[in-house]
């Protein structure tokens, strides 16, 4: 007998539909899968056999072939696990073989029959919905993820035992209570920016920053408020939209970081990685390729800590992400894309020993800090929009009591302010923030009055500003002027821009 059962595999941050084929025949007792399977699928014959047999089914002395298509699709993990159980059972007649169809199933079987979670269940649910599919039967563990899409039907099983009793009696087996997840809840803000003694410049840096979600550089001493700083930039930024959060939520649903507690990312990503990290942990990779830092990070700040401490090779993987907003990894047969348009904030002491140019505390030689700032080099540099240089804390602005310092509610609603504009202005556009704004509509958006046209041109020769420099410089004194609701960029926005972008380290 044959049978049919739709399943899914993961390319990247989307699902592809799989068709789980099960056929049961006269022939030399064998169990046999095939389709293009890396070795954990593989060892799905195992795990599908001993759970069969701890439940009390005993497989015939027959030819039992599965096959997973289409063939030129890589299936990896464990997911395939359930639909090949459903299959065989179908195709032995335990099942009947109409309560399966219009039905996608994935889950990874203990060899006692449990059912365990696995990653990717959210694009899979996507893709049903998309195929015109309206069931789907996943891992218990993942209900509350696949629930949070809203619309397909979810079943969550816990045991194999649960499938045979829904497909032959139709139980329902008891569903896990599920978080009801309010996507206009604002999280309560642990960290805040009035923390932040004295710093104007930072602050104003930081709120730039955040409005434009333009990339920051700060460089300073130890102790001065580099990392404070960075740590707040996610509680001024605007708040995502139900497309953002779906569509980040599929990246962790990929890299199975979301839980019963959290089935949908609702605030956006900020990720700290340990500047010794490795190159696939960065951009993304391995054999089978899974989001890298920079892709779990998409819509939200990704913050380097010590950046010169980088490897310098890992430093250099971040151009063209950092350029084009997405990552494209390569392997024989196969290329996948993960999305990373990420605010980078970066953090760097100005010389080894973080004190200069504090002479009566550095010893290091000018030719020393020279090659230090050298480990990022000037294609790095030259993306990277803000450069601020944050000086030492004074200790009158440690006693005070900070009544007076500005607080992240009063820097949110300016950049809230700030982002409306810009939504309506690229309504009819592939991109919300000046970040995004492409050189071949820069003239369109950025008008320039006469004074600011000739401080420009000044400052493109003054400082050797490439190309990329001349238009960052312009899309930060877009940000600036939106800041103050100004339609026309005049000789104070683009002063400002051009002195955030010869501070800290090269101009």
């Amino acid at each position: 007998m044959f049978c049919s059962i739709t399943s899914t595999a993961i390319s990247g941050v989307d699902a592809l539909p799989v068709c789980v084929e099960a056929d049961v025949s006269e022939g030399m007792p064998v169990f046999n899968i095939i389709g293009s399977l890396s070795q954990r699928t593989k060892e799905a014959a195992d795990r599908v056999k001993t759970a069969m047999r701890n439940l009390g089914i005993v497989l015939p002395p027959k030819r039992i072939t599965i096959n997973l298509s289409p063939g030129d699709v890589k299936k990896d993990g464990t997911r395939y696990d359930l639909p090949i159980a459903a299959a065989v059972l179908s195709a032995l007649g335990r099942i009947p073989e109409d309560r399966l169809k219009d039905t996608m199933i994935m889950g990874e079987l203990h060899l006692d029959g449990r059912i365990e979670g696995v990653p990717g269940i959210l694009p899979s649910i996507l893709l049903a919905n998309k195929l015109g599919i309206s069931t789907a039967l996943v891992p218990a563990e993942n209900a509350a993820e696949a629930e949070a899409a809203g619309i397909v039907k979810v079943t969550a099983l816990s045991c194999l035992k649960d499938l045979i009793d829904y497909c032959t009696s139709g139980i329902v087996p008891e569903q896990p209570p599920l978080r009801k997840v309010n996507a206009q809840e604002q999280p309560a803000l642990k960290e805040d920016f009035s923390d932040i003694r004295g710093q104007a410049v930072v602050k104003r840096a930081c709120l730039i920053a955040a409005a434009g979600f333009h990339n920051l550089l700060l460089s300073g001493p130890p102790g001065s408020g580099k990392s404070m700083a960075a740590r707040r930039l996610p509680g001024i930024l605007p708040e995502m939209t139900a497309e953002e959060k779906l569509e980040v939520s599929r990246i962790y649903s990929v890299a199975g970081l979301l839980t019963s507690e959290q089935p949908v990312i609702t605030e956006r990503p900020f990720r700290a990685p340990h500047h010794l990290l490795s190159p696939q942990a960065l951009v993304g990779g391995g054999r089978t390729p899974v989001p890298g830092e920079i892709t779990l990070a998409h819509r939200g700040v990704l913050f380097l800590d010590e950046l010169p401490e980088m490897p310098g090779r890992n430093l250099e993987f971040l151009r063209q992400p950092l350029e084009d907003r997405f990552i494209r990894i390569s392997r024989i047969g196969r290329s996948v894309v993960f999305p990373c348009d990420f605010l980078l904030a970066a953090a760097m002491n100005p010389c080894p020993c973080g004190y200069y140019p504090d002479l009566n505390r550095c010893t290091w030689t000018e030719r020393d800090i020279h090659n230090y700032n050298s480990r990022i080099s000037q294609p790095i540099l030259d993306r990277i929009d803000l450069r601020v240089d944050v000086p030492a804390l004074e200790y009158r602005s440690l006693q005070s009591e900070g009544k007076d310092e500005i607080s992240t509610a009063v820097l949110r609603a300016k950049v809230s302010a700030a982002f409306e504009i810009q939504k309506d202005r690229y309504r009819d556009l592939a991109f919300s923030f000046n970040s995004g704004l492409p050189a071949n509509e820069i003239k369109k958006h950025c008008m320039l009055t006469d004074e600011a046209a000739r401080l420009l041109e000044a400052a493109y020769h003054s400082l050797s500003l490439s190309a990329r420099g001349y238009h960052r410089v312009l899309r930060i004194a877009r940000t600036i002027a939106d800041l103050e609701g100004a339609e026309t960029i005049n000789e104070a926005h683009i002063s400002e821009a051009v002195f955030f972008r010869q501070h800290a380290g090269k101009a």
